[in-house]
């Protein structure tokens, strides 16, 4: 049986789990088993879509203090669960809280985990290919462990239900749990104002800097955001000018992204704020004129 963790938000799926499931459901395939899901929160309204993508089994971690994320005591949750099952895998998405939660799971273990995976063969050990350097660096690697730890590239992998749907059961799970499992939760969600796309969950993003020139400007990004049902983002520079919040910043000190196609717009100098780009045309005549 292959393992896989769902995020998701008010009970529909996470772009990014659904794309993780494709790849579960290709070494779930080449295992001749079901795929099975784990889910915190409220995982009722969840069982119709999962049944689609080929899910046979939904197990809600029911505990109190998990419904919001905590990543040790999920990861706990989930090894724990594993215990239980017996999963060959254990698959969760490429994003920031599927990479904590295996690699907390992976840790207590003492197994390995391959992150970011394009390209699984099952065997005694797996043959993952996989991304690094956000993107820029393809790595075959031989996986071992019992369970396999893997996440999917982000961004990467085509959504597509399965051949044949299923209903899948769904199934109470209740941990033992400590109150050192739940030291590190969110203890309360501030939903922001701003309308638009998740900047860590657009496939299209429309970054500015220093050389737009002022946060005026900015809307000549936002209508062309809109145009391409983008993200906007913003460099570190334009968000100490004041010009954006910090939660549009991309780079190193700010969202990981990982679009298909990024634009950037009066930005120079770092690269980080394009590590995990697939394509990136070149706008600035003048590489560094009016650029960070």
């Amino acid at each position: 049986m292959v393992l896989i963790f769902v995020e998701h938000d008010g009970g529909k799926p996470a772009d990014s789990s659904l794309e993780m499931l494709t790849l579960a459901r290709d070494v779930a395939d080449q295992l001749d088993a079901p795929v099975e899901a784990a889910v915190f929160g409220d995982g009722e309204g969840l069982a119709d879509e999962l049944g689609q993508f080929g899910v046979e089994a939904i197990h809600v971690v029911d505990y109190d203090g998990v419904e919001t994320y905590a990543p040790m005591a999920w990861a706990e949750s989930l090894d724990q669960l594993a215990s239980a099952v017996e999963p060959e895998a254990v698959v969760a998405p490429g994003s920031e809280r599927g990479h904590e939660v295996l690699a907390h799971l992976g840790a207590g273990r003492d197994i390995p985990m391959a992150a970011n995976c394009l390209d699984v063969t099952v065997g005694d050990a797996y043959e993952v290919e996989r991304q690094r350097w956000g993107g820029t660096l393809l790595e075959h690697a031989r996986l071992s462990g019992d369970p396999k730890l893997l996440t999917a590239a982000k961004n990467e992998l085509t959504v597509a239900p399965a051949a044949e749907s299923a209903e899948p059961a769904v199934e109470p799970f209740t941990p033992e749990l400590t109150d050192d499992d739940l030291a590190v939760r969110i203890d309360r969600i501030e939903e922001s104002d701003e309308e638009g796309i998740p900047l860590g969950e657009a496939r299209i993003v429309v970054s500015g800097g220093r050389g737009v020139g002022s946060a005026e400007d900015f809307d000549q990004l936002e209508e062309l955001a809109d145009l391409l049902d983008a993200a906007v983002g913003a460099s570190r520079a334009a968000v100490n000018e004041g010009w954006r919040s910090h939660d549009d910043q991309v780079g190193q000190t700010g969202a990981k992204i990982s679009p298909t196609l990024y634009i950037p717009c009066g930005i120079s100098g770092a690269v980080q704020h394009m590590v995990g780009a697939k394509v990136v045309p070149e706008l600035n005549e003048t590489l560094r004129e009016r650029s960070d």
